[in-house]
């Protein structure tokens, strides 16, 4: 990796072994337990202005997903689903029957998925800047094809793992893009985050990540594979203002689906 996680007051570190990966995990503060899982070209630090607050009254987990950040990026398709399985190990391996969840973009359609297939675990459920798996993908336009042109980049092989290895400044173009006009990045900030995806293991997780949602979990959302389920989890979805993705009237039907 690319050295030790940044130190924030208050919250310490640990590496959890599960089936087929070791995890980073950051915590703080103690209570009922709260689960905040980031999403892309994130990590567990993409959390650190919420944290304090939220550790007055809660324990506070927050892993690094597979492949990013401090955690481990072994080979493997790395399907969202799979990154759910991971969560749900996690918290087995923690002692937790149920928590809290937070999740963030590809954190966020990890949380959906965990909400419909183990909804024992989830009290509530609140989704950040990212689609419901109800979700209907609309008619390509090129409105549309503009908005998610750096997915298909970062899942073209080679191509994608290579600009995340040595051109950083990608990553802190996303970041600066994805971000509220108001929004004000550190290059010491920037850094944090682009500087995760040095390793080729890392960079190439990343890849497979979109490769494998443009070729397998959107081609479902397009069947309406998650159609016929239903999330028994109360659940919110808020989505900034500003996203350049994630808009509001792509979210329209979510309150009568589930």
């Amino acid at each position: 990796m690319y050295g030790p996680p940044p130190e924030i007051d208050g919250v310490t570190h640990r590496y959890v072994d599960l089936p087929g990966v070791r995890m980073h995990v950051a915590e703080a503060g103690g209570g009922p337990p709260i689960l905040l899982l980031h999403g892309w070209p994130q990590h567990w630090w993409i959390w650190r202005k919420v944290i304090p607050a939220l550790a007055e009254n809660h324990r506070v987990i927050c892993p690094d997903l597979r492949g990013f950040g401090w955690s481990e990026a072994p080979a493997g398709p790395y399907e969202i689903s799979e990154l759910a399985a991971d969560i749900v190990a996690l918290l087995d391996e923690l002692g937790f029957d149920e928590v809290d969840l937070i999740g963030h973009d590809w954190g966020g359609y990890t949380g959906f998925l965990l909400c419909l297939g183990e909804p024992r675990r989830i009290r509530r459920y609140l989704a950040l800047g990212i689609v419901h798996p109800w979700f209907e993908p609309p008619q390509v336009s090129p409105q549309s094809l503009q908005r998610s042109a750096y997915q298909f980049l970062l899942a073209t092989p080679l191509v994608g793992e290579g600009v995340l290895r040595f051109a950083p400044g990608f990553v802190k173009l996303v970041l600066r893009r994805g971000a509220h006009p108001d929004m004000r990045w550190s290059e010491e900030e920037l850094d944090c985050y682009a500087q995760s995806f040095r390793s080729r293991d890392h960079a190439l997780a990343s890849s497979h990540v979109y490769r494998s949602f443009l070729t397998r979990e959107l081609p479902r959302l397009k069947t309406g594979y998650h159609r016929s389920r239903r999330s028994l989890v109360p659940t919110r979805i808020l989505t900034g203002e500003a996203d350049p993705v994630i808009r509001t009237d792509i979210l329209v039907g979510f309150m009568p689906t589930i």
